[in-house]
């Protein structure tokens, strides 16, 4: 339902203000942009993002397959039941979505966006099959989705990319702030869906699980920015990254053979399911981009940011931060859109001034939101999202306002 609204208002929120624009300003050719905005998003939806995304659906929906009649999949829920079992106690011990829901994370964690979003959307449909109302989110599904939408990654490789090829006097020098930033936005969702699920968040085993998580994270920020120069942290990210992406399939592939499995029938089985999945959510996807086009071809976003910076002036607060804001306002949005702006802030300010790096860290502080909702719900078929979109911004709000005082911290 609050999908629904939210669709709605991007329509009237930019038609009101296009229509002020055409009487108050004489700008006859607001409206114009406004149609392309829905054309040219209708038409990205299905060839840029559906069509591939399809490929990458079957290869890797394939490979999920291979893992669980491998057992690499049940292994994996083992390992981490005694932890998923308190965080998602509707998914019983040992189901197989305990091993997608963490094979997901993993690949985001890793930045490994090919990967991520296929893996994910097994994960939720394999969770839409414990879920007694088909229509309605589950506790397990809307406590996943919040974490997705922290976009939890421990290394932002293509915002570090970004900063060089733009000439950063030191590209990798937003690292720990964005995973500081993002670290902040994955806990306070979990933290409010746990409360709003009644989950014991200070339960032992929870507890030493996120301190060993919190311990892994600070240990390897260490490690990276003490014994690897700029340069080298940008090539161990890669190797490890392609190293881990290409390990996934051959170690499954193995663990086939050892089970004597038909390997190959297997992946194909898996891989049918990611074209009709890649089908399904065409509509959803088409829904949620238009909107978002045309709430930001109106210039809402603009005059959002001139009324923050106005307040900011009347209490006397600095407004550095202002400048980079754009990032923050398309993050939940729109991924494309957030690096685009992420981009022309840097090359507004330069990428060493403190709005280009805030801008980086907004980028690398959340996810998209209102996408993720879109998407992985289509895919199942949900149309009630109860409180998932609410908890997600409150996590995308958290890792805003994280972002803006890291930077202050370390930027000045």
């Amino acid at each position: 339902m609050a999908l629904n609204y939210i669709w709605i208002a991007f329509f009237l929120i930019a038609f009101v203000i296009a229509l002020i624009r055409l009487i108050f300003f004489g700008d006859t050719e607001i409206f114009m942009h406004l149609v392309n905005g829905m054309f040219d998003s209708s038409k990205s939806s299905v060839m840029d993002i559906a069509l591939p995304l399809a490929g990458n659906m079957a290869l890797w929906l394939g490979i999920m397959n291979i893992g669980e009649k491998a057992g690499a999949i049940n292994f994996l829920s083992r390992i981490v039941g005694p932890f998923f079992s308190r965080l998602f106690p509707e998914i019983p011990k040992n189901h197989p979505a305990t091993g997608q829901v963490l094979m997901s994370f993993s690949a985001n964690l890793l930045g490994l966006d090919n990967a991520a979003t296929p893996l994910g959307l097994k994960a939720m449909d394999s969770m839409q099959e414990l879920n007694p109302d088909k229509e309605t989110a589950s506790n397990a599904q809307i406590m996943y989705l919040v974490l997705l939408t922290s976009g939890l990654q421990i290394l932002p490789v293509t915002i570090i990319a970004q900063r060089a090829i733009l000439h950063a006097a030191n590209p990798t020098d937003v690292l720990i702030p964005c995973i500081i930033a993002t670290f902040v936005s994955a806990i306070a969702g979990m933290l409010l869906v746990a409360v709003k699920q009644k989950i014991n968040i200070f339960d032992r085993i929870i507890v030493m699980w996120l301190g060993g998580i919190i311990f892994f994270i600070a240990l390897m920020i260490w490690c990276l920015t003490h014994y690897l120069t700029k340069d080298q942290i940008g090539l161990v990210s890669k190797v490890v990254s392609n190293l881990l992406l290409y390990l996934v399939p051959v170690v499954f592939i193995i663990g086939g053979l050892y089970k004597k499995i038909n390997v190959f029938e297997a992946f194909i089985d898996g891989a049918k399911r990611g074209f009709e999945t890649s089908i399904k959510i065409i509509p959803y996807l088409v829904a949620m981009l238009v909107g978002i086009a045309v709430f930001r071809a109106c210039g809402a976003l603009g005059y959002m940011n001139d009324g923050l910076r106005w307040i900011c002036v009347q209490l006397n607060l600095d407004t550095r931060f202002v400048d980079a804001m754009p990032v923050a306002y398309l993050k939940p949005l729109s991924g494309s859109g957030s690096k685009g702006m992420m981009i022309n802030v840097m090359q507004t300010f330069k990428p060493d001034s403190f709005a280009g790096r805030l801008a980086c860290v907004f980028n690398g502080s959340s996810d998209t939101t209102f996408y993720i909702v879109a998407l992985y719900f289509g895919s199942v078929g949900i149309k009630k999202s109860r409180y998932a979109i609410p908890a997600g911004l409150f996590a995308d709000l958290a890792g805003i306002i994280a972002a803006i005082f890291i930077s202050y911290l370390f930027f000045g």
